[in-house]
């Protein structure tokens, strides 16, 4: 069976610092971005098509910078995420600059998408038994319940900290048929001596459970799930003009929100690959430290598209 990989890339990156563009850091050992050791590694265990999630801005840089080496490899298509892609009716309210979040994103995707699919971040690097495994579920068959049947790939939360600042994580509740019961977001969480801590306003911490699953936003899903997101999305934005737009419509809350309404059921399939990224300017020598080790170690070629032409 056919599947895609979907990779969210329009975001700003506002924990970065710089004007730099987050996504597309040079970090390979020979400048290649993250996101692109995370399609070579779902090319290899069998996704046959990329769709970027992209700003009309920064097209023509992504193009240059990234697309035009995938295309040589696989089919890619393009997709643009925007402020003012809005259901119909609704105005862009003022004062609102990023766009509106990944579940925003995914609905870009309707009528390209239209095969299983696993949708990432392009700032994060995941391991190839992270798309092994997302690509065999996407290859079973379900049961005709009337559900939506989707899977996560959990991560370890110690394997996911930053030691430059905080992180946000969607922290999962799973049971023992490993379904994912809840997914809580949780922001302000830093790694310490005593393990992973939640810093609140008021200056109290809470202490996580540093074995705790996590979810770094890879998700496998239908598309199906794409139309569910548009209807919501009216819905979240009424919601928030009582909240002056500043909310996100994020994935993890939305397939919460499916799954306490018993329309979901969520398969957490469990890895222990170290994760790294480049939520700060400071992460960057660490990752590219990590890719140049996994390159020595054989794990990829330099380059590490040297076999396409």
């Amino acid at each position: 069976m056919s599947a895609t990989l979907v990779i969210m890339a329009a975001g700003i990156g506002s924990r970065f610092g710089t004007q730099e563009i987050k996504q597309l850091a040079p970090l390979g050992p020979d400048g290649e971005c993250i996101m692109e050791y995370s399609i070579y590694d779902a090319l290899a265990v069998g996704f046959d098509k990329v769709v970027f999630i992209i700003r009309r801005d920064i097209e023509k840089l992504f193009r240059e910078q990234v697309g035009y080496k995938i295309e040589k490899a696989t089919k890619v298509e393009y997709v643009f995420q925007e402020l003012d892609m809005l259901p119909e009716g609704m105005s862009l309210p003022k004062g609102r600059k990023k766009p509106w979040g990944t579940g925003q994103a995914v609905m870009c995707c309707r009528g390209v998408v239209k095969e299983p699919f696993v949708v990432i971040n392009a700032d994060d690097f995941y391991g190839r038994d992270t798309f092994r495994k997302a690509y065999e579920y996407l290859q079973l068959s379900h049961p005709d319940d009337g559900k939506f049947h989707f899977c996560m790939v959990g991560f370890v939360m110690g394997n996911t900290l930053s030691d430059n600042g905080s992180v946000t994580r969607g922290v999962c509740e799973v049971n023992k048929n490993a379904h994912l019961t809840a997914v809580h977001e949780t922001k302000n969480i830093f790694k310490t001596p005593q393990g992973p801590v939640v810093r609140h306003e008021d200056g109290t911490e809470t202490l996580l459970n540093v074995d705790a699953p996590v979810s770094m936003n890879i998700w496998g899903l239908t598309p199906d799930f794409i139309q569910r997101l548009e209807e919501g999305f009216g819905d979240f934005l009424r919601d928030q003009e009582s909240k002056g737009y500043t909310g996100e419509y994020l994935l993890p809350i939305i397939i919460d929100g499916m799954i306490q309404r018993n329309q979901a059921k969520v398969t957490v399939l469990h890895t222990d690959s170290q994760w790294f990224g480049v939520t700060y300017q400071e992460d960057k020598e660490t990752t590219r430290q990590a890719l140049r080790d996994l390159c020595e170690a054989g794990e990829y070629p330099v380059p590490l598209w040297e076999n396409v032409r």
